[in-house]
């Protein structure tokens, strides 16, 4: 009898113990990796200057009876997503194209011009799939539920200059929750909205990835503004890492020829004629930065500066 009582004693102790178990989200990317937070790094080097053109939702979740195509709250939920993991990078100036609308009518409310800044790289997306499940088990003296959200986001990058699309891939995240009673004590979650945003989350964290290396593997470039005897001076300054002291390759640009198998007129690699020093950089936006530099190598042809490109890494 002694023995009996002592084991009861002993399950219910353990069964005690187990109690008050919290819920535990796991959130992973494509890859299967947890997802630790954006790359906070500080980055020194030269700029790229992205937009996102839009972000769509091609599959039917959120869409009611009321649903707008162009209020769509998932595909502006993407893009603020995608925008804030690239600027968290330091390695792109952003330009906004979402909500340009809304941008030009308060600058004409203030009397002004919109200066539109064009963009190295053009980002078009959209959300391909998002699917949400509940799994549970129930035990003896234990209950157990797990909600579980995947979501597929498709990102094409393209450069602006020629209109290709460099960069294309498909990325997959998921996020779940999950929670257990013991004896009806403990805690199990209802209906968690927010997995939504960090599957989506996490299906854009590796893409991002990608178009970072994408645009930093093709030359940051600029162009000269004039040369006379007030001094040279270039596009670019601080906002998109020009420094003082730094040294730019200057390249005289290709001939245009146009490719038959494409039909496409594409420029041929120019060879460089020369090397600028930055003396000084100066503007507050990037619309009206600049850099005064010294010409310490080779020759240009001041009457013709548009045959010119500063090109570097």
């Amino acid at each position: 009898m002694k023995l009996i009582k002592c084991f009861v004693i002993g399950f219910v102790s353990l069964a005690l113990l187990s109690c008050g178990s919290t819920a535990k989200t796991t959130v992973q990317t494509v890859d299967g990796s947890l997802n630790d937070g954006v790359d906070a790094s500080a980055y020194q080097g030269l700029k790229r200057t992205v937009a996102i053109a839009r972000f769509s939702n091609e599959t039917e979740y959120a869409k009611g009876a009321f649903y707008d195509k162009e209020n769509d709250p998932v595909g502006k939920q993407a893009v603020d997503i995608l925008s804030a993991k690239l600027a968290a990078k330091g390695k792109f100036l952003l330009l906004e194209r979402a909500d340009a609308d809304k941008i030009q009518a308060e600058v004409e409310n203030h009397g002004a011009t919109a200066q539109k800044v064009p963009a190295d790289y053009l980002i078009i997306g959209s959300i391909t799939e998002f699917g949400r499940k509940t799994t549970g088990e129930v035990g003896f003296v234990s209950r157990s539920k797990k909600q579980t959200v995947e979501a597929g986001v498709n990102i094409r990058l393209i450069d602006v200059r020629t209109g290709q699309v460099i960069y294309s891939e498909e990325g997959h995240g998921e996020a779940e929750t999950e929670s257990a009673t013991t004896f009806g004590m403990g805690g199990v979650q209802g209906f968690d909205a927010t997995l939504s945003d960090k599957a989506i989350s996490a299906a854009i964290e590796k893409l991002v990835d990608n178009i970072e290396k994408t645009c930093m593997d093709r030359p940051w470039k600029s162009y000269f503004l004039s040369y006379d005897s007030d001094g040279i001076i270039i596009a670019g300054g601080e906002k998109q890492g020009v420094k003082v002291g730094s040294v730019l390759p200057v390249y005289e640009r290709g001939k245009q020829v146009k490719n038959p198998q494409t039909g496409m007129m594409i420029e041929l690699p120019g060879k460089q004629v020369a090397k600028v020093t930055v003396l000084m950089v100066g503007g507050t936006t990037v619309t009206d930065e600049y850099a005064i530099v010294d010409l310490t190598e080779g020759a240009i042809n001041s009457g013709n500066l548009s045959n010119y490109v500063i090109q570097d890494k």
